[in-house]
């Protein structure tokens, strides 16, 4: 899944922003499972420790930047964040300092996230993490908070069903057998992985459908309430697919893979996915069609726009919580920054301050 607007097509998850994300599978099992998907996991950068420069970094005059500011700060952690995509060695290094500073050789830069990232982005260009506006996917500065937030969430989930599903297409290729990387660990290691993924991307997929039925809904009732009953209605037909999805992984994780009976789950359970896809796909492109216009219709002020998103979030706290890095993982790393802008910028700072000390900080 890729985005003409990015000059990457590299996502969030391929330079690890979080030291909790790590390869679900890799080597070739990684390479099949995810043919034709921009590649977006590599080894993961332990946040906070010191980096070293290596010797092919300096090889290649790759110099270390040196971030130095409070550790729980929202705007160091912001900056690590950005810094994190850009692939350069990284040294952080806590300090009582209210103002963040970035070191880079002789170039002393502190102040505001704004001056910082652009500081960033004058040094290494790629991949592109700032824009102007919100102008992704024909969006713009007129579109309700709400539905921005959504928007970026919907396409998170879409890469993340669309990686399990090729993972699963993966491991029925192999009849569950064990994967030639040996990094992949044994077939019952390798379908726990899988479950903890896909328990990750259920449990992100219903907060998000609460979110959407607690929050907006109702504002979609105050201008059509027969939009409203339908999209209700709508949401209720993928939770027995998801359900089912989730029996078949439990069902697979007791069977002896290289078996027929192993192999015939696991087909079936790509069948599954393969539904859940497109389901998902169909749904969101739906609701971004006809029920997100909506939400601009019902002329929210400014004021109400930041209310929905701060109880958008109050909905989504769990997730938000410790999946964080997961939800930033689908994205691409001008998507993940603009997620961290919108609720830095409107979100309630304690919440948001809690959000991300458990998740970057």
């Amino acid at each position: 899944m890729g985005n003409c607007l990015s000059s990457s097509t590299k996502s969030t998850s391929e330079i690890a922003p979080f030291d909790c994300v790590k390869p679900t599978i890799s080597g070739s099992a990684y390479a099949a499972a995810t043919a034709g998907v921009p590649a977006r996991v590599s080894a993961p950068q332990r946040l906070g420790a010191p980096v070293v420069a290596t010797a092919s970094d300096r090889a290649t005059g790759t110099a270390t930047v040196r971030l130095s500011g409070p550790p729980n700060s929202l705007v160091t952690s912001y900056v690590r964040f950005a810094l994190l995509h850009k692939r350069v060695p990284l040294r952080f290094v806590p300090s009582e300092d209210q103002k963040p500073t970035i070191q880079l050789g002789s170039d002393t830069v502190s102040g505001s996230k704004e001056i910082l990232v652009g500081f960033i982005e004058k040094k290494f260009p790629e991949p592109r993490l700032m824009m102007g506006k919100f102008n992704l996917e024909g969006f713009d500065d007129s579109t309700p908070l709400i539905a921005r937030v959504t928007w970026l969430q919907h396409k998170s989930m879409v890469w993340h069903v669309e990686r399990m599903a090729r993972w699963a297409e993966d491991l029925a290729a192999r009849g569950g057998r064990k994967a030639a990387d040996p990094s992949a660990g044994t077939p019952r290691m390798e379908m726990r992985k899988f479950g903890k993924n896909y328990s990750q991307l259920q449990e992100l997929m219903l907060e998000h459908a609460q979110m959407e039925e607690r929050i907006i809904f109702p504002v979609l009732e105050a201008v059509d309430r027969g939009v409203c009953k339908s999209a209700n209605e709508e949401h209720g037909r993928e939770l027995p697919i998801m359900n089912g999805i989730k029996e078949d992984i439990k069902s697979i994780g007791v069977l002896d893979s290289g078996t027929s009976v192993c192999s015939e789950a696991l087909f079936s359970l790509v069948s599954r996915l393969n539904a859940l896809q497109e389901r998902c796909k169909g749904h969101f492109v739906e609701e971004e069609k006809d029920l997100l216009p909506l939400v601009e219709a019902a002329e929210l002020s400014k004021e109400q726009q930041k209310k929905l998103l701060n109880e958008s979030f109050e909905v989504m706290r769990g997730t938000h919580s410790h999946l964080l890095d997961f939800l930033l993982e689908g994205m691409l790393p001008i998507e993940a920054m603009q997620y961290l802008d919108l609720i830095m910028k409107f979100g309630d700072a304690n919440l948001i301050s809690s959000m991300l000390s458990r998740n970057i900080g």
